[in-house]
């Protein structure tokens, strides 16, 4: 089977990345528009919810503070990101229909442009991280390795997206279960609890297949000092060559039909 066509309009689109990062910027502008704070609200909040989740769930499981809330920050900080893109995915193609119906923009474009506008609500985020740090008296410990492994998540999420969108996109009730199913994965991902609480062997059989979890580790370890697993890396680059591989085939064949189920 061809892979041309889906393969040519995320080409097509990387090459005009300019176009959904401006538009991302616009979306932000005209969110926050005559906001003082703009964006910063989501920092302000974020931290809150930290503060608040750090204190009740570090005494409950009687989990060191200084170790604990650095933990928890980057984590909830990610999820966040995570999260909100794949919830948006479901809903991106409804939500340019527009666009979709009147220009010939790569389909692609429009899940580049959510992403993009919700890196820029990352790195307001990530201001939370140093204050967190400054707080429990810890010093930054950031290993590099953090990079490639966003770069991994990003990869990841781009072929999550789309997936989800193409799908969403003709099964709309799907929205709504994979709002639950984010719920469950934020319960049972090691976010607001520590993994080192869980005995050896049901870690193995809960943790070692999440797909969220690995995501998670490859970034947030080396944000804590610790270096994240080979078998992490293998995991991740698996799933981002097997879920590209599965979503062109997906986007190749239903591409032109996404226009006329919106």
């Amino acid at each position: 089977m061809s892979l041309g066509k889906g393969l040519r309009d995320v080409s097509a689109s990387l090459s005009l990345i300019k176009l959904p990062a401006y538009l991302a910027y616009c979306d932000i502008r005209q969110r926050y528009r005559r906001s003082s704070l703009g964006p910063f609200w989501i920092t302000i909040s974020m931290g809150i919810t930290i503060a608040c989740i750090g204190v009740i769930f570090g005494n409950l499981f009687k989990s060191p503070m200084e170790e604990f809330f650095p933990f928890l920050t980057i984590g909830l900080i990610l999820w966040g990101f995570i999260s909100t893109v794949l919830t948006e995915s479901t809903t991106v193609f409804p939500s340019s229909e527009g666009i979709i119906r009147q220009l010939p923009i790569p389909l692609f474009s429009h899940i580049l442009r959510m992403i993009i506008r919700n890196l820029n609500i990352l790195a307001h985020n990530m201001f939370v991280v140093p204050v967190v740090y400054i707080c429990v008296g810890k010093g930054v410990n950031w290993d590099i390795l953090f990079i490639p492994g966003f770069v991994l998540l990003l990869i990841n999420l781009g072929w999550m997206s789309l997936f989800l969108a193409i799908v969403c996109a003709r099964f709309r009730d799907l929205t709504q279960i994979m709002a639950s199913v984010l719920q469950i994965f934020f319960y049972v991902t090691p976010i607001i609890w520590m993994p080192n609480l869980l005995p050896a062997r049901s870690a193995m059989m809960l943790l070692e297949p999440n797909p969220f979890y690995q995501l998670l580790t490859i970034v947030r370890d080396p944000l804590l000092g610790c270096p994240p697993s080979i078998s992490s890396y293998v995991y991740t680059l698996t799933l981002a060559f097997l879920g590209w591989i599965i979503t062109i085939v997906l986007f190749n064949k239903y591409r032109d039909r996404i226009a006329y189920w919106l």
